[in-house]
């Protein structure tokens, strides 16, 4: 994996989303009211999570004067106990067919936003003060992580784009391994898996601020 792969696109989160949208869409008669792997969330909430997020992440460019202390205030509530809080649903007589293209909905937006925002922009989020490529590099993280971990759980076959994982992994977790296969990696940054030598991760974060 080169040390320098490139920055994080708004193309890169049209590929990332393509991808996960191509893998779910492959469950739709499956029963997504069983948990994601590794979560308490069902894979359908997990799905809506991932949604909400990327929606959420291209709202916070909204604003004529982006936040820089805090999140764009649209109602967030669980519609489940122990559910994710989101401002994003997809309607339940929609099916998961539905619930995928609201996926694809919300990275569009992602996509856009990220596109036509000035590089120089700064907005707020919870781990840092980002730029419109952090805000890229994080919805790509939710949608291909919890994509695989919906896909674990329904018996789906999953790997997003390797270049797109490296790119993503360079912008938000310098410390990461970067000899290894991107993707892997990325499953291990975020607490989902081991690499040779390195054991499963307790705690994980990403680094969202713009790298030096």
């Amino acid at each position: 994996m080169s040390d320098t792969p490139g920055p994080v696109t708004s193309d890169d989160v049209r590929v990332a989303v393509a991808s996960c949208s191509s893998a779910l869409g492959g469950a739709l008669d499956a029963d997504w009211s069983v948990p994601a792997d590794g979560l308490t969330w069902s894979c359908w909430d997990t799905a809506e999570h991932l949604a909400d997020d990327l929606f959420a992440y291209a709202a916070q460019f909204g604003p004529a004067r982006p936040p820089l202390d805090g999140h764009v205030p649209f109602t967030c509530v669980s519609k489940t106990p122990g559910g994710p809080a989101a401002s994003v649903f997809a309607d339940p007589q929609a099916g998961p067919a539905g619930l995928v293209q609201v996926i694809e909905t919300c990275g569009t937006f992602l996509a856009a936003v990220v596109a036509t925002t000035p590089p120089e922009a700064r907005a707020f989020h919870g781990l840092g003060i980002a730029d419109p490529e952090g805000f890229a590099a994080m919805g790509i993280v939710e949608a291909v992580v919890h994509t695989g971990d919906i896909a674990r759980a329904l018996g789906l076959e999953f790997e997003p784009p390797a270049e797109v994982c490296a790119r993503v992994l360079y912008r938000l977790f310098p410390d990461a391994p970067a000899d290894g296969e991107p993707w892997p990696t990325l499953l291990w940054a975020t607490g989902r898996g081991e690499l040779p030598g390195r054991a499963r991760l307790d705690s994980w974060r990403w680094h969202c601020e713009p790298r030096a």
